[in-house]
C-alpha cells in the first residue's frame, strides 16, 4: 500500500526512517475512499496472471494485499483453494461480497504483507496485483512471500513501471506532495533489477504488459480516483485549494500525455511488469 505522499526516490532508504509510522499512514490512505471502485475495473489483470502462473486446479494459493479480491477470484474460478489477506478489512469485506455474489469458497483473513500468519512453505502459488508493491519495508514484505511459498512453487506479481502512467502518476503526485526522505518508490517493483535484489535465489520471469484505462474523459478519471482512490483523495485533502488546482491540472495534463483514444475519451495504456517468479 502507499503513503499519502507516494515515494518517488529511487535510491536506498535511509536507516532512520519510521517504517511504522509510513505503514501507519499507508493504511490511512487506503482505508479512506473507496478502492474497490477502481479495483473492480483491474479484474483482467488477475485472470492474465493466473494463466501466466498457470495454475492448476487444487493448488493453494495466498493473494498478499488482496485489495478487492481480482487475483483471489481468478485463482477461485481456476478452482484453487484460495485464502485473501489485507490489512484493510473493509477491502476484504468487498472481496467476500464478491465472492459470494459468484458463489465461489474463499477464506478471508486481516493480514500484514510484512508478516503473514502461516507456515513456511504454507502455499503453492502466492500472489499480488498491485498491493504488495506499496508496503513499507519493501524486502520483508518479499521475504515474507518467500517464506511461505513451498519449494519449486511460483510467486506471481502485477506491479506498476515507473515510466508507465500509473508510475508516472506517482511522480507527479510526489512533485505536490513530497514523501518522507528516504523511502523507497513503490514503482521499484516495475523494474527488474529491483525484483533481482528482492528475490535472490530465484528464477524470475518479468514481461512488460499494459492494462488500459478506459473512461469518458479525462476529467471523469480525476472525479473516480480523487473520490475512491485513497492516495489521489489523501493528497487533495492536504493541499489548499490553489495548490488543489495545480495537482489538477497536472493530472489532466498527464492524461493528455498518454490518451490514445482521439475522441475525448480517456483510453490510457499503464505498463506494469506480469512477473513470475519460481522458488528454489
Amino acid at each position: 500500500m502507499v503513503t499519502t505522499a507516494i515515494a518517488t526516490n529511487q535510491g536506498p532508504a535511509s536507516a532512520t526512517v519510521d517504517l511504522t509510522a509510513v505503514k501507519a499512514r499507508q493504511q490511512g490512505a487506503w482505508s479512506s475512499g473507496d478502492y474497490a471502485i477502481v479495483g473492480a475495473t483491474l479484474q483482467i489483470v488477475g485472470e492474465t496472471l493466473c494463466e501466466a502462473l498457470d495454475v492448476r486446479a487444487g493448488q493453494k494459493v495466498l493473494d498478499v494485499a488482496a485489495g478487492n479480491g481480482n487475483v483471489s477470484l481468478a485463482a477461485a474460478r481456476r478452482w484453487c483453494d484460495v485464502v485473501a489477506t489485507d490489512y484493510v478489512p473493509a477491502l476484504l469485506d468487498r472481496a467476500r461480497q464478491r465472492a459470494e455474489a459468484e458463489r465461489f469458497d474463499l477464506s478471508f483473513r486481516e493480514a500484514d504483507a510484512e508478516k503473514l500468519p502461516f507456515a513456511d512453505g504454507s502455499f503453492d502459488v502466492v500472489v499480488s496485483t498491485f498491493g504488495v508493491m506499496f508496503t513499507a519495508d519493501q524486502e520483508r514484505a518479499a521475504a515474507e512471500m518467500v517464506r511461505v511459498c513451498r519449494p519449486g512453487g511460483k510467486i506471481g506479481l502485477a506491479n506498476w513501471t515507473p515510466d508507465g502512467f500509473i508510475g508516472q502518476l506517482f511522480k507527479t503526485i510526489g512533485k505536490h506532495m513530497p514523501p518522507p526522505p528516504g523511502v523507497k518508490s513503490p514503482a521499484l517493483w516495475g523494474t527488474p533489477a529491483r525484483l533481482a535484489e528482492l528475490f535472490p535465489r530465484t528464477s524470475i520471469k518479468a514481461t512488460p504488459q499494459n492494462f488500459v484505462f478506459r473512461y469518458r474523459s479525462a476529467e471523469h478519471w480525476l472525479d473516480v480516483f480523487r473520490s475512491y482512490y485513497g492516495p489521489v483523495l489523501k493528497t487533495f485533502a492536504a493541499l489548499e485549494p490553489p495548490a488543489q488546482a495545480a495537482l489538477e491540472r497536472d493530472l489532466v495534463a498527464l492524461i493528455g500525455q498518454f490518451n490514445r483514444s482521439g475522441d475525448g475519451t480517456m483510453v490510457v495504456p499503464s505498463e506494469y511488469l506480469e512477473v513470475v517468479i519460481t522458488r528454489h
